[in-house]
């Protein structure tokens, strides 16, 4: 059986290689370009893209969610939502990330809203002021991304926080 292994290994070996050496000789021109494209993508661009989410399913109640202005919060293109306290969501870098807040005081002084959220790559401070106020209360503020490279990205924020 060992045998039987090693001939039938050797042989697609072989195979492959013949194949490789049609299809290389048509593409090099092909295969160079891919190789510098993927190398594009994996060097640092110095920005972190922040992405829209669709609202949490997992958040049933209480919220604050925030959008990069007015209108984008009017047409529910969210970046940020957080289920009172507990559980921050955000779409960053391509990754949909659930975060464990670490602070967060929803106006508890001078009308102010103030959040802390660190997970492994991420440190994010979000803060805003009151201004408007029924049953859910409006915001506008900054939330601010940091990366351990040294990498900051601020983006303004608009927004409310209600049950």
């Amino acid at each position: 059986m060992k045998y039987l292994i090693i001939f039938f290994s050797a042989f697609l070996l072989i195979a492959c290689k013949k194949d490789k050496e049609t299809v290389s000789s048509s593409t090099a021109k092909d295969s160079l370009n891919i190789v510098q494209d993927s190398v594009k993508m994996t060097t640092s661009s110095g920005k972190i893209l922040v992405e829209t989410i669709v609202f949490p399913k997992e958040i049933k109640e209480c919220s604050c969610y925030f959008a990069k202005n007015k209108a984008d919060f009017e047409a529910e293109k969210y970046i940020y939502a957080d289920d009172a306290g507990k559980t921050a969501y955000m779409k960053l870098d391509g990754k949909r990330l659930a975060m464990n807040l670490i602070s967060s005081s929803d106006m508890e002084s001078d009308e102010e809203l103030s959040k802390e959220i660190e997970i492994d790559d991420y440190k994010i401070s979000v803060k805003g002021k009151k201004i408007k106020g029924e049953e859910a209360l409006l915001f506008q503020g900054t939330l601010t991304i940091e990366k351990p490279d040294g990498t900051v990205e601020t983006i303004s924020i608009y927004g409310e926080c209600g049950c």
